[in-house]
């Protein structure tokens, strides 16, 4: 007997439109409760003078109860004769809107509530705009209360017309329109409808019309990275790359490239907790991997399997998002954006559309996002994330923004824009697929080396001191014993950038400082604490080398006065006129994001 199939199916709707009452009655009528509860419920109504209500059967929180509302995503599960389902009652009021889109990201199809005598409210068109932006696109809408009008079908008939054509102007076809009666079990089951005019399917025979989505095992391979461990007892060497797959599979053998960093290798092992290693693993599941070649990675990326289409890097996006936080979202203003397991400050770039979720029409003017507005939005990352694209992959093109510690919006992601280092980010995804390894990893060196690499950048204005600060931090660190090499800018002009130093130098610039990063990145992946000094560096020269060497091995210092350039620097110094006590700055610095270690 082979597996049956599996479909994640969401009531949503207006806050006492009727939908937890409807999901109860479709379990009592198709006697899909455990043996007793229906019973259990209605005495413990009789016993507290309270009027039974279906809805009683799956609101089991005390405080929903109490309140008459449901407050949060219950789960419920439930069969057909063609398949298995999993019905998730989501709250319809306002207040909690996060909750119904918690439970609405993973639904397959939906089933959306309005009341026939209330009508269509505000948050039914909301609603509608949340399922269409999570990218459900299988909708049906159930007209409930169809008794407390008469089961008049001109009622239905103006639900159907109106919110028909709003669907459609969100680009979602709905599936169909019944009539129902929660309370008294209209078209909730074959065989029980009062209004002769409609002769359409009830809500059981419905459910079957729905189409699972395509299994995420047939989907490109996609792990974000929850963590590396490494094990040392017992003379336990391997390092395991944890994490949860969201779609595809992984063979031992294959080769697997992690994004946004592009560095490639080869599936040496598939770990599960508490069982044996496997030869294969797919998703949804959680595993370790253990690589072939020892690479340096960390929580956020996000693994690919070679020869399958790659994720999408960038640090720009637009994207279609919901606003749920109390204060506005609002140019300059610092977010944190997560996606999957990569979290980086985020800042808004542009509103392209504001949208009202009930109209639907364009509100122009407007220069923020408030609370429970839903927008198209260009977002500006500090750095370039990893992800898929809405139409891709729904599951790895989702993201969250946090503001002051709370979840305060979501959406998916449209498309990638180019940013201003796409140019840089490009060769550099090359030269990491293709990077040839030293047999040698980089953590080891720091065991024999007693510090960890860094790129230590010191700028400022003419004639501030940078190359004596610069010499002066070379010496003593050597003298304590690092390993570490003052690399001065002429080095590179007359050297490596020799081919391109007797044109317009100020027109070679960003390809001067593209090489300057790319030698400092060899130098770091030997262990190397390398010192680089240079007259100026902008923000936008500070990005190209952050895209092209790791950005927490960079530690900028500004020498002199400030405001030349935007760049924004990790260590200012104002004057070196006491040399020691600068480099005594720059070493504490050091010690204190654990390069080097503090002399007692």
């Amino acid at each position: 007997m082979g597996l049956r199939e599996k479909l994640n199916l969401v009531f949503v709707g207006h806050v006492d439109h009727g939908k937890s009452t409807i999901v109860g009655r479709l379990l009592a009528d198709t006697d899909s409760l455990p043996e007793g509860k229906l019973e259990q419920v209605k005495n413990n109504c009789e016993i507290n003078s309270k009027p039974f209500e279906y809805a009683f059967l799956i609101d089991a929180l005390k405080d929903e109860q109490s309140q008459g509302i449901t407050i949060d995503a219950a789960r419920v599960f439930f069969k057909t004769v063609k398949r298995d389902f999993i019905i998730i009652d989501a709250p319809g009021h306002i207040e909690f809107l996060k909750n119904m889109i918690t439970g609405a990201s993973r639904a397959e199809a939906a089933l959306l509530v309005i009341d026939a005598e209330e009508g269509i409210r505000e948050n039914s068109r909301r609603h509608g705009f949340l399922l269409s932006m999570l990218g459900v696109r299988q909708i049906a809408v159930l007209v409930n209360k169809m008794d407390l009008v008469g089961y008049e079908k001109s009622v239905y008939d103006g639900i159907v017309s109106e919110y028909g054509n709003f669907l459609r102007g969100l680009k979602v076809e709905p599936k169909l329109f019944i009539p129902v009666s929660g309370r008294n079990g209209d078209n909730i089951t074959p065989g029980n409808n009062s209004m002769g005019w409609y002769s359409g399917k009830s809500v059981l025979e419905l459910l079957d019309d729905f189409i699972p989505y395509e299994s995420p095992v047939l989907k490109p391979f996609r792990m974000p990275v929850q963590d590396v461990y490494k094990f040392t007892k017992f003379g336990d060497g391997r390092r395991i790359v944890a994490g949860t797959i969201d779609a595809g599979s992984i063979n031992i053998g294959d080769g697997i490239v992690f994004y946004p960093s592009g560095k490639k290798s080869r599936v040496k092992s598939i770990e599960s907790f508490n069982s044996a290693p496997g030869e294969m693993m797919a998703a949804p599941s959680t595993t370790g991997l253990t690589l072939d070649e020892q690479i340096f990675i960390k929580r956020g990326e996000l693994a690919a399997k070679a020869g399958e289409k790659q994720p999408t890097v960038s640090s720009m996006m637009r994207v279609s998002l919901f606003w749920l936080g109390k204060m506005p979202l609002m140019k300059k203003k610092e977010y944190i954006l997560k996606t999957g397991t990569f979290k980086v400050p985020m800042k808004l770039d542009s509103i392209l559309r504001m949208i009202d979720a009930e109209s639907l029409d364009d509100c122009t003017g407007k220069d923020q996002v408030d609370r429970h507005d839903v927008a198209e939005c260009i977002l500006n990352l500090s750095k370039a994330a990893a992800f898929d694209l809405a139409e891709d992959n729904p599951l790895t093109s989702r993201f969250v923004i946090v503001d002051d510690f709370e979840i305060a919006g979501g959406g998916i992601i449209i498309e990638s824009l180019d940013d201003r280092q796409s140019w840089v980010r490009d060769m550099v995804l090359l030269r990491n697929y293709k990077w040839e390894r030293s047999a040698i990893p980089l953590d080891k060196r720091y065991e024999r080396y007693n510090q960890k690499s860094m790129l230590i950048l010191i700028t400022g204005g003419k004639d501030v001191g940078k190359k004596t600060l610069a010499r002066a931090l070379e010496k003593s660190l050597f003298d304590e014993g690092k390993f570490v090499y003052f690399l001065g800018i002429g080095n590179v002009l007359y050297g490596v950038d020799a081919d391109i130093k007797v044109r317009d130098r100020k027109e070679n610039a960003e390809e001067h400082i593209r090489r300057l990063s790319e030698v400092s990145n060899i130098l770091l992946d030997a262990g190397i604490i390398l010192i680089v000094t240079a007259i100026d560096l902008t923000q936008y020269d500070l990005e190209i080398i952050k895209t092209t060497v790791n950005p927490e091995s960079i530690e900028a210092v500004w020498v002199g006065d400030e405001g030349s350039t935007d760049m924004k620097y990790d260590l200012y110094i104002p004057t070196i006129e006491n040399l020691d006590e600068a480099v005594g700055m720059i070493k504490e610095d050091l010690q204190n994001k654990g390069v080097i270690f503090r002399i007692w």
